[in-house]
C-alpha cells in the first residue's frame, strides 16, 4: 500500500512518514503543492494525505484538479485550520476526510485504514488467491489451506504486492519502492531478508512452493501447477 503525503512542515512530514512506514505502508513525501499534484496524478497511491496551506498550489486547488481529472484516490485533509467552514469546503470540493492538527497518530492511522477500505471495498471483497493461499485486504487475514498465517506489517505488505502481481517477475528495486517507499543502497540485502522471512511463513511447510526466485532479476509469485 502506497501513501502520498503532501506536507511542507519537515517535522510533521518526518513524524507521519516514519509512523506509516513502521505500519507497513510505502510513503512518498511532497513538500509543496505543485509536486504534490504531479505525484497525485500518477495514480500510484491508495490514499493522499494533504495539507491545506502549502507552497505553490494549496490543498483546495489540488483536490479540485484531481477530481476534475476524474482521479478518485481518497484524500485526507490534514490541517491546522479548525474552522468548520474550511472542513465543509474541503469535503464539498472532493476531500474524503478532514483531521485537525495537532492529532494523535493512532487516529490518523485508523482514518487512513478506513478510507482505503472504503475506496477498495468492491475489489477487496473478492480477496486475493494463489493456489490455496488467500489474502483478504479488508481484514488483512492470510490463510493457506485451513491455516491462519500471522504476518508482520512489512511481511504482509510484501505478500499483498506479490499477490497483486502474481505471474509477473518483480525486481528488488520495485519491491523497495512499493513496500518501503524509499531508496536503499543497491547492495543492501533487506529485500532478500524479508523474502526469506515471508517464505518461511507461507512456503517452507508446504509441498507446493509459490514464491520463486528468478536469479539475477527478482521474484515471482505463482501457482506452479
Amino acid at each position: 500500500m502506497k501513501v502520498l503525503l503532501v506536507e511542507d512542515d519537515k517535522d510533521i512530514a518526518s513524524f507521519i512518514s516514519k509512523g506509516l512506514k513502521e505500519a507497513g505502508y510505502g510513503v512518498d513525501v511532497a513538500m509543496d503543492g505543485d509536486l504534490g499534484l504531479r505525484l497525485a496524478g500518477s495514480g500510484l497511491y491508495e490514499i493522499i494525505i494533504l495539507d491545506l496551506m502549502l507552497p505553490g498550489k494549496d490543498g483546495f486547488a489540488i483536490v479540485t484538479e484531481l477530481r476534475n481529472l476524474d482521479i478518485q484516490t481518497p484524500v485526507l485533509f490534514l490541517s491546522a485550520r479548525r474552522n468548520v467552514d474550511d472542513r465543509v469546503r474541503g469535503l464539498k470540493m472532493g476531500g474524503d476526510d478532514y483531521l485537525v492538527k495537532p492529532f494523535v497518530f493512532a487516529e490518523l492511522l485508523v482514518r487512513i485504514e478506513a478510507l482505503i477500505r472504503r475506496g477498495s471495498r468492491a475489489t477487496a471483497a473478492q480477496g486475493l488467491h494463489v493456489a490455496d493461499l488467500s489474502l483478504d485486504p479488508l481484514t488483512r487475514r492470510v490463510t493457506r489451506g485451513e491455516k491462519l498465517i500471522e504476518l508482520q506489517p512489512r511481511e504482509y505488505a510484501l505478500l499483498e504486492f506479490l499477490m497483486r502481481n502474481a505471474g509477473t517477475v518483480v525486481t528488488k528495486t520495485l519491491i523497495l519502492e512499493k513496500v518501503w517507499g524509499y531508496d536503499f543502497d543497491p547492495q543492501t540485502n533487506v529485500v532478500d531478508v524479508l523474502v526469506s522471512r515471508l517464505r518461511s511463513r507461507i512456503d517452507n511447510d508446504y509441498p507446493v512452493k509459490l514464491l520463486r526466485t528468478v536469479r539475477g532479476v527478482g521474484y515471482i509469485f505463482e501457482n506452479p501447477n
